[in-house]
């Protein structure tokens, strides 16, 4: 069984910065796409920010510049590295990857169990 274990989030300022990770376990052969997801309160969970087998990046607009997506491979791990947060960075943070875990070759899908980030101003 695959799990997704995220942790890194908590309360900080705006202006500072917070590093999430997410790691997964369990029966995998390898990742293809890793990214990051994140709900606001009140809102439908966006694309923060993602990046693919070969270390490919995209961000939202929102978080250009301040984000940085990355990834270790050998720990079947991926960051989310935050820096000048604003209140409106707030929300619970969750990381989704496409994985190949059965020896069928075909990718599935796995989330995070979630992590808060709170930015106060």
């Amino acid at each position: 069984q695959v799990q997704l274990v995220e942790s890194g989030g908590g309360l900080v300022q705006a202006g500072g910065s917070l590093k999430l990770s997410c790691a997964a376990s369990g029966t995998i052969f390898g990742i293809d796409t890793m990214s990051w997801y994140r709900q606001a309160p009140g809102k439908q969970r966006e694309l923060i920010a993602i990046i693919d087998a070969h270390s490919g990046t995209d961000y939202a607009d929102s978080v250009k510049g301040r984000f940085t997506i990355s990834r270790d491979n050998a720990k079947n791990t991926v960051y989310l590295q935050m820096n000048s947060l604003k209140p409106e960075d707030t929300g619970v943070y969750y990381c989704y990857i496409l994985a190949q875990t059965s020896m069928d070759g075909r990718l599935y899908d796995y989330w995070g169990q979630g992590t808060q980030v709170t930015v106060s101003s």
